[in-house]
């Protein structure tokens, strides 16, 4: 097996059809099919069992996949420790974010770097996915958890009280809501992944059972525009808010957990010159929010 052929293999089995391979990969259907079908032939086996639910291995195909694994690996580590050599000021720096980070901190600070070094090339990605850093799928990313892979080097950049906020326009016309009522009478505005939390939704440390959710978001960037549209009620790291201009409600609270937001790097590639350049100006990006 080549890497090609083996990046092939491995897309196939791990998206269990053609299609979502050659998505994956970017090449077309076709040439996905075409190259599985030659690599079976050169190896006299078939790896895959072809079904109506997709593609699954074969006792042959669980043999290939750990030497493809292996492969993988390997292609990787050149790359890491290949490009952790690098001393240019030159070159791709791939950076994986949110919206909200993005549009707030990270594009202001990028633009003072290309100021001072034009020959880096950040390839921004904004996602609300967190992409596989150990695999190489970013350079560099700062995201809200912290992952647990010893292989990936870590720092947080923020750790941020979080409030309860509302719009002047919607404190206009319905008020401050009641300690203790659990929003009775209130619109609300959430992030959507803490609606799936075993634990009960609480906004400012108040239940929400009698609110009335009007709006949920997988973006912070559009809630915090949900909430100064006049939405509803909802929360926002007082960092941010105070300069979205939203107005705090029941001051004396705030979460219990903070807003945290992590920078990720893997740790072959922490002193690649351009690299290091990136980071630097990201971490001068949040110690002048602090």
């Amino acid at each position: 097996m080549n890497w090609d052929d083996t990046r092939i293999f491995l897309a196939v089995q791990r998206e269990r059809s053609l299609r979502a391979a050659a998505r994956m990969l970017g090449i077309d259907q076709a040439t996905v099919g075409r190259r599985l079908a030659l690599l079976e032939k050169a190896l006299g086996a078939t790896l895959f069992l072809r079904s109506s639910q997709g593609y699954s291995l074969t006792a042959a195909g669980e043999l290939a996949l750990q030497a493809a694994l292996e492969m993988e690996n390997a292609a990787q580590a050149l790359v890491s420790r290949t490009q952790g050599s690098d001393q240019r000021l030159a070159g791709e720096v791939r950076l994986a974010t949110t919206d909200s980070l993005a549009l707030g901190l990270l594009l202001p600070a990028l633009k003072v770097l290309n100021g001072q070094h034009p020959d880096i090339k950040v390839n921004l990605n904004i996602s609300p996915q967190l992409l596989n850093m150990a695999k190489r799928e970013a350079d560099i990313a700062v995201r809200t958890i912290k992952p647990d892979n010893p292989d990936l080097l870590t720092r947080r950049l923020a750790s941020w009280p979080v409030g309860l906020y509302a719009s002047k326009a919607y404190l206009a016309s319905r008020g401050e809501p009641a300690r203790g009522s659990a929003f009775a009478g209130h619109d609300l505005v959430v992030f959507e992944p803490h609606l799936h939390r075993q634990e009960p939704l609480k906004l400012g440390g108040e239940s929400i059972a009698a609110g009335r959710i009007v709006s949920s978001h997988h973006s912070s960037l559009t809630l915090r525009s949900a909430i100064s549209a006049g939405f509803g009620l909802g929360e926002v790291p007082i960092v941010i808010a105070e300069r979205d201009g939203l107005v705090r409600v029941w001051p004396e609270r705030q979460r219990a957990r903070p807003y945290e937001i992590w920078l990720v790097t893997h740790q072959d590639l922490r002193h690649t010159a351009r690299i290091d350049a990136v980071i630097h100006h990201i971490v001068s990006a949040f110690a002048a929010w602090e």
